[in-house]
């Protein structure tokens, strides 16, 4: 199937082959048969991504700052490493989406194969997207006037907040096709209309809608234009639907608006508010987000939890289907609108005229039959037997930024590599040279093949997708963490046990050249015997409340998750399992996925160690640091750059390139994998280190049982769990 999207590194927009989507719990498959560009909107996205980087910078300040505080804290080469991959990201185009649905998944009861909807999908022959954001469309509005829904719902949503009543003369400052779909649902709604604009054809088009269109492009000055047409009064609101760079749109709509009036924005300016302009008019500005509550919302897209109806009349699915109910009764016409209708095809026909100043919104139309294959073949292949052949489950920022580089640096061969749209993993597949993309994961699972199966989905998908790697026969690397459930982790050991194959987890820090250098100064393979005090700080910075790695269902939370990568460090430097730990979390009321706590814990052979993780400190301060003290010396590795010795005989300082040892940790595993080493051999087989599954587990085990310690308020022991821990830990 075909896609649409946009390279933000050259504002480029192009039509990508990808394999078809699979259809998950919560949602709907649908195949497209019309889509809305709205000129406007894609127009100011692909004038960005044709911007120099030094213009992309001047429009996101805060980009800037960011990316300042990454140079302090991460060095110079990474930060501009992980700028350049953000800007090759492929940016999926298009918001209003037509078709008919193919599929629906488990939980999807009120909809069936072959309903004609309206979805927010992308410019794609099939789109798949959480039931809320999917409408049902009555047999009297047409494909082409259902394709404005989405749009229609967001003017829709700023009237909603600006809550004008009948007779109310509000402004519509924009008359692009947002501002024009605002206006004419404001008239609707019993309201006076005045529109501003500078272009004139809109202007025109405006005019059905508004008493009143003003161009200040003709010299009117759009506050004396609207004070004389409200006798001196000013608007009782005003609604910024355009798209600007500056903020003298929001000083006029301050001061064109009646005291205590309302200023609503639906678009794009800069938000540097004038205090003297609100201040002595005492008016209300606020902000408007997409098609209305529920919109971002993880609980209502991702997990389908509607608001009641009596509680939130008004939300993003229910803004859809009154703007059907206008489009059936005539009230709202939108074809005037329409000014070119292309086929996906032809698309450039419409892209490579944005700056038309006729257009105002145009349509793609797609073919009504499709090839829906599940599997995208970039190249042929040719299986070499010895090679270690890889299948990859997971196709985010971290498979493209870390393992896919190393694993071509240590000379896997990469067969094929999934992701849930198919997109992702096609572009990374094009990029690394893996003959196949797929949107099915079984296709890695089955795949006779493939030896090593490799896991960077979410959390709550890891240990399901590694216990059926193992009963197909794999070896699994799973990225951090292994399970974020007890049950899980019992399934695994039990499997592991029987299949005697390799599973991995991610604890990449120990393969670091600097922690290899500290364990060597600290006694290498004697470490084990010297109880030694280890503490690691961990400035980890805030993560959003609504991010799928604080429910800890789908993410496990951040301590879980992410601090287990610290508790291997300090064991494998301490050379010994731990046996007991105490976590504290910060606030009167800590739960299971707070994000700024401390981890106290107990080793067996007598040493200790802590690890801070906190996400409220300054993005200037060093991200990790990792604390060594033991026998009158003590080791300080500051943010994986530098090490530092006091009291250590012949050793003061290592100074290198950031090294958290991700490269290493894959040549070891690939290594293992051409040498047969199993998932019970010796960590020194053939030569090669791996991470012991014992320990492995005993991490594991070790964030549980934290986790229960939190509620408990005391020290909790880790439980074995019917595996034998080696005490101490085995060294390498």
């Amino acid at each position: 199937m075909k896609q649409l999207i946009q390279n933000l590194k050259t504002g480029a927009v192009q039509l990508e082959e990808i394999p078809t989507p699979q259809v998950s719990r919560g949602q709907v498959l649908i195949q497209t048969r019309r889509s809305l560009v709205s000129l406007g909107t894609e127009r100011m996205l692909v004038e960005f991504g044709r911007a120099s980087l030094i213009n992309k910078a001047r429009q996101q300040p805060d980009r800037v700052k960011q990316v300042i505080e990454k140079i302090q804290s991460d060095g110079l080469l990474p930060t501009l490493e992980a700028v350049c991959r953000k800007l090759n990201e492929p940016l999926p185009l298009g918001y209003c989406n037509v078709g008919t649905v193919l599929a629906v998944g488990d939980g999807v009861t009120d909809l069936k194969i072959g309903d004609r909807v309206v979805s927010n999908g992308h410019h794609a022959e099939v789109v798949c997207v959480p039931r809320n954001l999917v409408a049902l469309i009555p047999a009297e509005v047409s494909d082409d006037e259902a394709a404005f829904t989405v749009v229609g719902a967001i003017g829709l949503q700023s009237i909603r907040l600006l809550a004008p009543t009948l007779g109310e003369t509000v402004v519509v400052v924009g008359l692009g096709l947002l501002g024009q779909l605002t206006a004419e649902l404001l008239r609707i709604n019993g309201c006076r209309v005045i529109g501003v604009d500078i272009n004139e054809t809109k202007c025109r088009l405006a005019a059905r809608s508004c008493v009143a269109v003003i161009n200040p492009a003709h010299g009117t000055d759009p506050v004396s234009a609207v004070l004389a047409l409200t006798n001196g009064a000013g608007a009782d609101g005003v609604i910024i639907a355009a798209s600007a760079p500056a903020d003298q749109l929001l000083s006029q709509a301050a001061r064109m608006s009646r005291k205590r009036g309302k200023i609503i924005l639906s678009g794009v300016v800069d938000l540097a508010i004038k205090r003297a302009d609100f201040y002595e008019k005492e008016l209300s500005f606020q902000v408007s987000c997409a098609y209305g509550p529920g919109r971002y919302e993880a609980d209502y897209e991702q997990r389908g939890q509607d608001y009641p109806l009596a509680h939130v009349r008004w939300t993003a699915n229910r803004n859809f289907q009154a703007i059907l109910q206008v489009l059936v009764t005539g009230q709202l016409q939108v074809k005037p609108y329409i000014t070119q209708t292309v086929p996906l095809i032809e698309y450039d026909k419409i892209y490579g005229c944005l700056d038309s100043s006729e257009q105002i919104a145009a349509l793609l139309t797609y073919p009504d039959q499709l090839a829906l294959p599940s599997v995208r073949i970039l190249r042929p292949y040719l299986h070499e037997p010895g090679r270690a052949t890889v299948g990859i489950i997971g196709a985010g920022n971290f498979t493209g930024a870390v393992l896919l580089p190393v694993l071509k640096a240590a000379g896997a061969d990469l067969r094929v590599i999934a992701s849930a749209g198919g997109l992702r993993s096609t572009l990374l597949a094009r990029k690394f040279n893996i003959p196949l993309s797929t949107t099915d994961c079984r296709q890695v699972l089955n795949d006779p093949a493939i030896d090593l199966c490799i896991i960077t989905t979410r959390h709550d998908s890891h240990a399901q997708l590694a216990l059926e790697a193992l009963q197909a026969g794999k070896h699994v690397f799973v990225e951090k963490p292994l399970a974020i459930y007890a049950d899980e982790l019992t399934r695994l050991i039990e499997q592991q046990q029987a299949s005697g194959r390799i599973l991995m987890v991610g604890f990449n820090r120990r393969f670091s050249p600097f922690v290899q250098r500290m364990k060597a100064l600290l006694g290498g393979e004697r470490a084990g015997t010297i109880p030694m005090n280890i503490v690691v700080t961990v400035n980890a910075g805030a993560v959003p409340a609504t991010s799928w790695l604080h429910d800890r269902n789908s993410g496990g939370g951040r301590i879980l998750s992410e601090a287990c990568h610290f508790v291997d460090l300090i064991s494998f430097l301490a050379g010994s399992s731990i046996n007991s730990v105490c976590l504290n979390a910060m606030g009167s009321q800590p739960s299971e996925t707070s994000d700024s706590a401390s981890m106290l814990l107990r080793l067996s052979n007598g040493s200790t160690g802590v690890v801070n993780y906190f996400s409220n400190g300054s993005k200037a301060y060093s991200k990790e640091r990792v604390e060594v003290y033991a026998q009158g010396q003590t080791l300080v590795l500051d943010n994986f750059r530098s090490l530092t010795g006091y009291g250590v005989k012949g050793f003061r300082r290592l100074v290198g390139r950031q090294n958290k040892g991700h490269t290493e940790l894959i040549k070891h595993l690939i290594g293992a994998l051409r040498s047969g080493q199993s998932g019970d051999a010796a960590p020194e087989s053939a030569g090669v280190s791996l991470i012991p599954f014992a320990e492995i587990i005993n991490t594991t085990q070790t964030m549980l049982a934290a986790l229960e310690s939190l509620h408990e308020n005391r020290f909790v022991d880790v439980v074995g769990m019917g595996v034998s821990r080696p005490t101490p830990l085995s060294t390498h």
